[in-house]
């Protein structure tokens, strides 16, 4: 058995207990002390948890298992392993952490005291960065996300617009509860910052950039980006349109981070040297990312 597969995917399933725990400490610092209602079915829980009192871990753990029941017979195990695991990970964080920050009033502690609109951009920003951490390690929370794949592949819907929509109308529901519009804003806000976070996490984690390099010094900069930044180098043949003469054309992918250095190279070689950068998104092969499953 392949050792880096192996070790690829406890990296991933590491990350996942982190993302988890994060996310989890951010809903219960946060969100249940404030009763803030956040997207997806820590939402639906919390809605719950507020009306009746059950313990938002068991709400959550409930409705999973109904949509992972769906999911898995919809979609196949392979695709929910993962999801599986964070499920679990998250009812287990929900409950330890709940019981260790519980007061003996049986309340739990208002740790941004009466700031409630920072406690509600904490919250967000720490589920948002942990959610990225999670769907980047290729797993998942479950939830809206198994819904939203089971609409998507029988009807014409982005998952995007399916799960947009789904958190609109659970922090809505908020409103059947409290009577206070207020805390639905808030939670509308709340999914904002949370997404807003997401997106630019997962973005910049995965954000490369492709050169495009043109000189006469080809062969001296390929071999320098080669050595020093540790980048491979494809050289293409071109021809000059007006001028019909050849040219060698360099095409590297590199990080994002990556791009000073390797510009400091070619500026160092041929100061007069042709070169275009363009941001790419998602480059998936050796060096880069692993292409998911």
């Amino acid at each position: 058995m392949n050792t880096k597969w192996i070790w690829d995917e406890v990296k991933d399933y590491l990350f996942i207990t982190l993302g988890v725990l994060i996310y989890c400490i951010g809903f219960c610092l946060f969100m249940l002390p404030y009763e803030f209602t956040p997207g997806g079915m820590t939402g639906v829980s919390a809605i719950v948890y507020y009306a009746t009192g059950i313990p938002a871990q068991y709400t959550y753990f409930v409705i999973n298992a109904i949509l992972l029941a769906i999911g898995l017979k919809e979609l196949g195990f392979k695709y929910f392993t993962k999801t599986i695991f964070a499920t679990l990970m998250i009812t287990l964080f929900l409950g330890l952490i709940q019981a260790l920050i519980r007061q003996p009033d049986g309340t739990l502690p208002r740790v941004a005291g009466d700031q409630s609109f920072m406690a509600a951009v904490l919250g967000a920003c720490l589920e948002g960065g942990a959610l990225a951490v999670v769907f980047l390690s290729n797993g998942s929370t479950g939830g809206t996300d198994i819904i939203a794949s089971v609409v998507n592949k029988y009807k014409n819907f982005s998952m995007g617009r399916i799960l947009m929509w789904l958190d609109f109308i659970i922090v809505s529901s908020s409103f059947f509860v409290f009577h206070d519009w207020n805390k639905v804003v808030t939670g509308y806000v709340i999914l904002i910052i949370s997404m807003i976070l997401l997106d630019y996490t997962m973005t910049s984690a995965t954000q490369s950039v492709q050169f495009t390099i043109i000189s006469e010094k080809h062969e001296e900069i390929a071999r320098a980006i080669n050595h020093d930044v540790n980048r491979g180098v494809t050289e293409l043949h071109g021809e000059g349109w007006y001028s019909k003469q050849e040219r060698r054309v360099l095409i590297v992918m590199a990080r994002r981070r990556e791009s000073p250095q390797i510009f400091r190279l070619i500026k160092h070689i041929d100061n007069h040297a042709f070169v275009t950068m363009t941001k790419v998104v998602g480059v998936y092969g050796e060096g880069f990312d692993n292409i998911k499953s």
